[in-house]
Parts: C-alpha cells; sequence; structure tokens
C-alpha cells in the first residue's frame, strides 16, 4: 500500500509538473514567443520572399512604419497581434532595411500626431454576448510609412480582415521606394484604333459608379504610368522608354506599317500584351450580336507563330454561371460565350485550364474569360525557342464548340443549339526569348527592324475581346449621355444586362483586375511580387483527389451538374473529417497514449523485485 501511495504522489507530481510546462508554454506563446508553420499552397501565412527582395532593394535608407493602433476590444488586440507578428516577419527578413513600432495613441498630442501623418480616426464596436450593448471606442488602425524625405500612410486598416494585409502593407513599401529611389514604369496603351479603352467605364452598372480599370490600377499602384501609343498609320515610332506596349480590342483594321512598328518595337527586347479576339460586340449594344474580325493583328501574330482565328469559342463544360429568379424559384443561369476557366489539378500538362504558374495567372484559382477565339501555336515558327518559353497558359474544356460565321449571336438566355466537334481549344498562350520578327522580309516601308529580337523579347496573348470589361455591363448601360443637357442618362440600358452585371462584377472583376496587375509586373519585369497578389483573393479551395474528373466530352449537362453536386458533397465530406480529426481524434489519440504508458507504468512497478 505505502508503494501505491507513492506511486499515485509521483504521478501527481509529474502532472503538476506537465501542467505547468503547459501553462508556461502558453504564457511565452502570448508574448510573442512562437513558431508559427503556413501549410498554405499560397503561403497565406507567410511572408513572401517577394516582400523580402524588394525590401533588400532599398537603396538609399530604411524603410520606417510607424504602426498607430487601438487596443480594448478582443477583436482590436487579435488584429494588432497579428499585425505586431507580421511587421515582425517584414523586420527579420529585411536586412536590416524595415523597422517599425507599435504606436497607441491616447494623449491629444498623439492623436494629433497619428492625424498629421495622414490616418483617419475610425468607431470600432464589438458586440458583447453577456451584454444587449455593444462596446464601441474611437481610435486609429493605420501605417505610415517614412522612406528618406518620402512619406505615405496606409489611412484606415480593417480590424476584420486580415487577408491581403501582406499584399497592402508591400504594396505601399514599393510605393514609396519607388517615389524616393525615382523609380518610374512606363506602359504604352494602343490608341487611335477605335479600341476598347482602359479608360472605359464598363466594369460595374452605372448606378452603381463609374470606375474603369486603368483608374482602380493608376489610384492603387501609382508607380504604373499608362501613355497613349498612337501610331499614326505607322508614321511614328514607339518610344523606346516604355518597358512594354498594350494592345485592347481594335474596332479597326491594322495597316502593315503599324504592325511593323509594333514588330519594330518588340524587336528591341520589349514586352507585347495583347487583350484581343476575332469576336467584336460593340459598346452598348443589348443584343451582344458579335462580327468575326481579327482586324489585321493575326497578321503580326502569325509571324510569331501564334494563330489567332476568326471564331468565337464557346464552352459548353464550364461556363460563368449566375443565380437568376424564375417562376419556379432561384436557378443558375449558364452563359457558355463567358469561359468560366479554373485550374483543376485533376488536368495537367496539354490538358491543364490555366496555367498558374504563368506570371499573369500566378496562384489564381480561375478566371472568366468572354468573347473568346482559339489560338493554334505553330513552333516550327520560333524554333530557337524552348517549349516552356513558347506554350499555352489558357484552355477551354473539351466540351467546346467554334462559331465561325460573320456573325454570331451571343445575347444571354439565348437558346443553345451547339454544332461541330466538341474539342478543347487553346485561348491564351505566352512566347519568350530571342524571338524571330514577324515580317522578316518584303518591303520594311521604311521601318527598320533585326530579323531576331536584340535582347529577350515576351509575347502574352489572351484571345478575349472584353477581358478587361464587365461585357454586361459594356452592353447593358446604353449610351454614356451624362450631362447632355444637366441630366445623367447613362441608366437608359437595358435592365435585365445591368442586373446581371452586379454578379458578374462581385464574381470575376477581383481576379481580373489582379491578373491585369500581374501582367503589369510581368511587363515590367517585376515578377517577385506575383506571390504577394495572390494573398489578395479568396481563399482557395479543397482538393479532391479521390474524385474523378469529367469526361466533357462524354457527358450531358444533367450529368456535368451531377459532376458539381458531387464535388460539394466532396468538400462537406472532407471538412467533416477535419473537424473530427482536430476536434476529437487528436485529443483521443493524446489520452490514448497516456493510458497505455500509465499503464505500462503500473504493470512495470508490479514486476519490480526487492531482492
Amino acid at each position: 500500500m505505502e508503494r501505491k501511495a507513492k506511486a499515485a504522489t509521483e504521478s501527481g507530481v509529474l502532472l503538476l509538473v506537465i501542467a505547468g510546462i503547459l501553462i508556461a508554454v502558453n504564457a511565452i506563446s502570448a508574448f510573442g514567443g512562437y513558431k508559427r508553420i503556413d501549410t498554405t499552397k499560397s503561403e497565406k501565412y507567410t511572408l513572401s520572399k517577394g516582400s523580402s527582395n524588394l525590401l533588400k532593394s532599398v537603396k538609399k535608407d530604411k524603410i520606417k512604419v510607424d504602426a498607430y493602433v487601438t487596443k480594448g476590444l478582443p477583436k482590436l488586440d487579435a488584429f494588432v497581434r497579428d499585425l505586431r507578428d507580421l511587421l515582425i516577419e517584414y523586420q527579420g527578413s529585411s536586412g536590416g532595411k524595415f523597422e517599425f513600432r507599435i504606436l497607441e495613441p491616447k494623449e491629444d498630442k498623439d492623436k494629433d500626431a497619428a492625424k498629421d501623418a495622414g490616418c483617419v480616426q475610425q468607431p470600432f464596436g464589438e458586440a458583447r454576448e453577456e451584454e444587449d450593448k455593444a462596446a464601441i471606442t474611437q481610435g486609429y488602425m493605420c501605417l505610415v510609412f517614412n522612406y528618406g524625405t518620402e512619406r505615405d500612410a496606409i489611412k484606415f486598416l480593417p480590424p476584420d480582415r486580415t487577408d491581403g494585409l501582406e499584399f497592402w502593407i508591400t504594396n505601399k513599401i514599393r510605393e514609396v521606394r519607388d517615389k524616393g529611389d525615382g523609380t518610374k514604369h512606363k506602359i504604352g496603351v494602343l490608341s487611335g484604333k477605335d479600341e476598347i479603352k482602359l479608360t472605359e467605364a464598363n466594369l460595374v452598372p452605372h448606378n452603381m459608379g463609374r470606375p474603369s480599370i486603368q483608374q482602380i490600377i493608376s489610384q492603387n499602384f501609382t508607380y504604373y504610368q499608362f501613355q497613349d501609343v498612337d501610331l499614326k498609320n505607322g508614321d511614328l515610332e514607339i518610344d523606346d522608354s516604355l518597358d512594354g506596349l498594350i494592345i485592347t480590342q481594335p474596332g479597326k483594321d491594322f495597316t502593315e506599317k503599324e504592325l511593323r512598328r509594333i514588330d519594330q518595337f518588340l524587336m528591341r527586347g520589349k514586352s507585347l500584351a495583347i487583350f484581343a479576339s476575332a469576336v467584336n460586340v460593340k459598346n452598348a449594344d443589348a443584343t451582344m450580336n458579335a462580327s468575326l474580325s481579327t482586324h489585321g493583328l493575326e497578321k503580326l501574330l502569325d509571324g510569331y507563330g501564334i494563330e489567332m482565328r476568326k471564331d468565337a469559342v464557346i464552352d459548353f463544360g464550364r461556363s460563368f454561371r449566375v443565380s437568376v429568379m424564375t417562376q419556379g424559384g432561384v436557378a443558375s443561369a449558364r452563359f457558355p460565350q463567358f469561359l468560366d476557366v479554373q485550374d483543376d489539378s485533376r488536368y495537367t500538362g496539354d490538358e491543364a485550364f490555366l496555367d498558374t504558374a504563368f506570371p499573369a495567372f500566378f496562384r489564381i484559382p480561375a478566371v472568366v474569360v468572354p468573347f473568346s477565339s482559339s489560338l493554334v501555336l505553330h513552333k516550327e515558327k520560333q524554333p530557337e525557342i524552348p517549349a516552356d518559353k513558347f506554350k499555352v497558359v489558357v484552355r477551354s474544356t473539351p466540351r467546346s464548340i467554334r462559331e465561325t460565321s460573320d456573325t454570331v449571336d451571343l445575347k444571354p438566355f439565348r437558346s443553345w443549339k451547339p454544332k461541330g466537334e466538341w474539342q478543347q481549344f487553346a485561348i491564351g498562350a505566352t512566347l519568350e526569348g530571342t524571338i524571330t520578327s514577324a515580317f522578316p522580309a518584303g518591303d520594311k516601308q521604311g521601318v527598320d527592324a533585326p530579323a531576331k529580337s536584340a535582347k529577350p523579347a515576351r509575347v502574352f496573348v489572351l484571345a478575349s475581346s472584353q477581358f478587361l470589361a464587365n461585357p454586361f455591363a459594356r452592353s447593358g448601360n446604353g449610351p454614356d449621355m451624362q450631362g447632355m443637357m444637366g441630366m445623367q442618362m447613362g441608366d437608359m440600358g437595358d435592365p435585365q444586362l445591368q442586373q446581371l452585371a452586379g454578379p458578374y462584377a462581385q464574381q470575376a472583376l477581383t481576379q481580373t483586375i489582379v491578373a491585369f496587375k500581374n501582367t503589369l509586373d510581368w511587363i515590367t519585369g517585376d515578377t517577385d511580387l506575383l506571390a504577394v497578389s495572390a494573398k489578395i483573393l479568396t481563399e482557395p479551395g479543397l482538393s479532391y483527389g479521390d474524385t474523378a474528373k469529367p469526361n466533357f466530352n462524354e457527358e450531358s449537362e444533367d450529368q456535368l451538374k451531377k459532376r458539381d453536386e458531387e464535388m460539394k458533397q466532396a468538400r462537406k465530406r472532407t471538412q467533416l473529417w477535419i473537424e473530427l480529426t482536430l476536434i476529437l481524434f487528436l485529443p483521443l489519440l493524446f489520452a490514448l497514449v497516456g493510458i497505455v504508458r500509465w499503464q505500462l507504468r503500473l504493470r512495470a512497478r508490479e514486476n519490480v523485485s526487492l531482492a
């Protein structure tokens, strides 16, 4: 009995020691003494290497950050802790080029300093379960960046959102660094061809505002400067100080001399990004009746080995979908003229839908590609370019067809009767390296260009006429007559299209803007920050290796819907197993190990010989 009492006492003391160790570990972690392990595919909770490289590239002085914060509510305290942890990572990986302070302004003089730095005071509220009323306080959640004589601020950080925090911090660091170092990135945008302009207010219905994609980029990424490039029928050279050239959907044909000017620019080792297809839909045309014409761009691209065909790709495998109200309730409407291109790990190699390793789509899970045409690569025209530098980066599903008539009816809710062979089509391609000129022979028309690019050059083609627009808004907003006779008449368009434009903006435009911003990074060569841009997107979906990939060519629409439902059920099962593992199985396993060790020790004591 005495031996058992002694053993029980020892076990009790051991449990107390273990409990004390656990309490000590938790106390240390509360003061920042812990290490996080990030297992997400996009490294969502780890500082990207691009952020570290950006800080190490700082030339003149340190980047100094003053974080004005407010504490006192659980939500605010948790956000400040996460913010501090992130700033510590910036400091630790900067090579001594970054330092920060956490400041909690309570005195009037401290509040005035925060206000002078550009911070905006905000009310913060949080409901309390034990009380009917909410706790409310006034304060700041702001970051002020100082670099040499440059100073700028993120005026307000919403404490209920930590996603994208690294993106905005790194973006502001890059902004103040470029201002302080005098770095500028100038990108040409082709004009004078009745093109879809980046300045068009075509992203949302007019009753939701009038933003353009150029306005969004210029306001949030001030280190990019857009410059119109009018070729004047080929009489003018393209400014050599430009990093690259963007071509959007043209409305008029190119002359050969204009195409030679573009080729001349590329042969200097520049970058060319084309967002255009053969599918032409007029602005404010609610019929969405498309005419098919490549406007001469095919002559330029053919020379680089990228054939743009005169067609419209219609994808019945994965189409953009919107929930609409019907007499029978809410139904999902599909629009096969808008391709929903997703990164699906079940499709690899020459079957892959979206190449998320390519800079423009880096870690982007899906993009909507409207009004597309098919591309065919002819690698024999660029024999010196390796296969991994001349490739398809965007594809339709195998359940796609080509419409090749001179005009194609693309209006929503039309009755589709697909004809032709089901096939997978390339709709995006890239070419990088020492590129052979598109016009190596013939009359140069006064445009001198070498037979091959003087330095590695790059071409990116996304055969989508309205990728950088909201096609529902562009066709549905009607004629822009704002300001005429003192009246605003921008809402005289098609109500049905305007109604569809809202869901399109919510579901597609964030990915569109990130892809376009990534393209600008690719044009200028600043690809280190691509991983940071991916963090502004929503959480990646779970992947299911045991879910068979659909055979788009053989499965009907009902079978494809069944596949969608299977994916939803697989998601729920996976989430349930994760919850059970974390909540139940791991604690049970820990308890089982303890019981086994306890029984082994008891048996060991019973077998102890005192002789």
